[in-house]
């Protein structure tokens, strides 16, 4: 069977409605799941002891102990600016995943809120709701959703200044724990660092990393197609090599350097121009020198 045959059958299996009606319920239960586990997490564990997530999820906590405000509603409104500047950088599918992984994590937070509190005990708070945190928001990012919107804003500042998304966040989180120590003490303030910093510690495990980089090479017979596309849709450069396959003979090869959030963008991409490409993601400790970016584009 030719390269050709392959990828036209490939392509036939992918095109299948059934299939692809499939996939779209398998998203987007994952995605409800996802949320169901993160809002267990800072219903049960950090909620009680008042130890805050970082993001919108903390503003809206030291909102909720402050006015009595449902921290439900809270993240739900609180989100929905980030949701439109989402919208601008990373398109619409991330729109529609995006919302309806915050709608429903703002729901399960409600269904969480009247339950018995897992522990009042900190450190147990601390650990396994860290540990719990990260595994739901890893869920939702491996599946192209978000519930956290501040980290809309720094891919924002990544493509407009070449700001580190990792270190953006995490200079947003800085300011909300000193917020939070000063209103609540800076005992919660370094409890609240320390399940952050668990729950980025799970990310990498989940997600394959919490950096503020990826480095994605993509084996392809469609070099050429595929890099106009990335370039056209996600606004990021393509370097192309040539390669030869021991067996399969010439290939290209892609480089391409992109944040975690836009990794299900390219996997979704490139599976719809190449089915039998092969990507392997890397993580990017430090990027050195400049990186040319589309003009005109929100990059």
């Amino acid at each position: 069977m030719t390269a050709a045959n392959r990828k036209a059958k490939s392509q036939q299996k992918t095109d299948n409605p059934v299939i692809k009606v499939l996939r779209f319920i398998w998203e987007y239960l994952m995605l409800a799941l996802g949320a169901a586990v993160a809002a267990f997490a800072i219903e049960e564990f950090l909620v009680p002891c008042t130890i805050l997530d970082g993001g919108v999820v903390g503003v809206s906590i030291i909102v909720n102990n402050l006015t009595n405000i449902r921290l439900s509603l809270l993240t739900l409104v609180l989100n929905i600016p980030f949701l439109i500047v989402g919208y601008k950088v990373l398109g619409k599918e991330f729109l529609v995943k995006a919302g309806f992984s915050m709608i429903m994590f703002s729901s399960f937070l409600e269904v969480f809120a009247p339950m018995t509190d897992a522990t009042h005990e900190y450190l147990l708070a601390v650990c396994f709701g860290g540990i719990i945190l990260g595994i739901g928001v890893g869920i939702v990012i491996s599946f192209g959703g978000c519930l956290d919107g501040t980290e809309t804003v720094a891919i924002l500042l990544n493509r407009k200044f070449n700001f580190p998304v990792g270190r953006t966040v995490l200079f947003f989180n800085i300011i909300i724990y000193a917020v939070a120590g000063r209103l609540f003490g800076f005992e919660r303030a370094m409890y609240s660092l320390l399940t952050y910093y668990i729950t980025s510690k799970v990310l990498d495990f989940i997600d394959n990393g919490m950096n503020q980089a990826k480095a994605a090479m993509i084996i392809t017979n469609e070099g050429r197609e595929i890099a106009d596309m990335i370039y056209k849709q996600m606004g990021r450069t393509v370097t192309i090599m040539e390669g030869a396959g021991l067996i399969s003979g010439k290939k290209d090869v892609l480089y391409c350097v992109l944040n975690r959030l836009e990794i299900y963008e390219l996997k979704k991409l490139i599976n719809e121009a190449d089915t039998s490409a092969f990507i392997a993601i890397n993580e990017v400790s430090e990027i050195i020198g400049n990186h040319i970016k589309m003009k005109g584009s929100s990059d």
